[in-house]
């Protein structure tokens, strides 16, 4: 699968010249190909209310196979999920209990650990076994290194989680971030503006980021990434839970990791399906184009020597112990939040049902 996702993204050249034809097609084929609902299998146990960190796109596919194909059904869930406004956002939503569990960025759930001790939220399996976050620019800047970017305009939206970590990438990789200037705009502008000259560099993740390029018209062999997992001991995204949901519902919380699990190692198995399955949500989306975001972000769920060590899910403590002390330094918090407040993998499946 790994190999299958590093084919898709030099075959994003030729997306670029087709992606007129590939709006109609990717329209028509979420209706051509809808996948078979399945019905439920058991009494329903539990209800979960359920929030992803963004829109409806090919990364968060496998949350919306599992509710379509029957998987959560037929572990007794009844789910509901909604679009997202950000991992921040989602952090805190679960929380406070707008939402039972949630998909949201495991540096944001450190911070606010940190600055809120007693907040009812935590993570039970990572998602992003390494972090999108990404530094985006195009050929022509005069950016070639990271360092490059002192002196130039950087753009993104006031809560991207990329801009909020910059100041630890920017630290490891020796830019004085005294000497970079901020932009700060509504997410459909990022793109356009870094294509305008606007801004020399933008922040994102970066499989959104390059693709979104890319239906500009931008060709990718003219796009350079700087990704932060490169660089620093960093995660992204994972599946939170609210705390006293957990303590209400830890058999359910168990059954929704075993539904997703099954449901991602599907969705890496059947792309075009998993990504019809998305459609049914956002008919207008570009079927191509979420196919190849979806094979982005599977290259950072699917690590190859992570996941044949651990399977998919779990990262070792002594890397998200990394992670954490990069996020305390990073933000200058007060306090340090232990390991054991922020994630806990003991609801995961067994190995064999988290290998691919």
């Amino acid at each position: 699968m790994v190999s299958r996702a590093k084919r898709s993204w030099f075959n994003l050249t030729s997306l670029a010249i087709g992606i007129v034809i590939g709006i109609t097609i990717g329209y028509l084929a979420g209706y051509i190909s809808l996948p078979y609902i399945v019905k439920p299998q058991q009494p329903v146990i539990a209800h979960i209310k359920f929030t992803l960190d963004w829109a409806y796109q090919g990364p968060q596919a496998p949350f919306l196979v599992a509710l379509y194909k029957g998987f959560f059904a037929e572990e007794g869930l009844s789910v509901t999920i909604d679009r997202g406004y950000g991992s921040a956002k989602a952090v805190s939503d679960v929380a406070a209990g707008v939402f039972d569990m949630g998909f949201g960025d495991f540096n944001s759930l450190v911070e606010f650990k940190a600055r809120n001790p007693d907040g009812k939220v935590k993570c039970v399996a990572i998602v992003h076994l390494k972090a999108p976050h990404s530094i985006v620019t195009l050929r022509g800047k005069g950016i070639e290194n990271p360092r490059d970017l002192e002196g130039k305009k950087l753009g993104a939206p006031a809560g991207d989680a990329a801009r909020r970590l910059f100041p630890a990438f920017a630290k490891t990789v020796g830019i004085n971030i005294d000497k970079v200037s901020w932009v700060t705009m509504d997410v459909p502008l990022r793109e356009p503006m870094l294509v305008k000259g606007e801004v020399d560099a933008v922040s994102g993740f970066y499989y959104t980021v390059v693709l979104n390029l890319v239906n500009l018209n931008v060709s990718v062999n003219d796009v350079i990434v700087f990704k932060y997992a490169d660089y620093m001991p960093i995660v992204g995204n994972c599946i939170l839970v609210n705390e006293d949901f957990l303590a209400r519902n830890p058999d359910a919380v168990r059954r929704f990791l075993r539904a997703f699990f099954k449901a991602l190692k599907y969705s890496a198995n059947n792309v075009d399906e998993a990504i019809s399955i998305v459609m049914m949500r956002d008919p207008t989306l570009n079927k191509d184009l979420e196919k190849l975001r979806f094979e982005m972000a599977l290259e950072l769920i699917i690590v190859e020597d992570y996941v044949k060590r651990q399977g998919l899910g779990y990262v070792e403590k002594s890397v998200l112990e990394q992670n954490i002390d990069v996020i305390v330094n990073t933000f200058g918090l007060e306090r340090k939040p232990s390991i054991d407040e922020v994630i806990d993998f003991s609801y995961l499946p067994p190995l064999e049902e988290r290998s691919i």
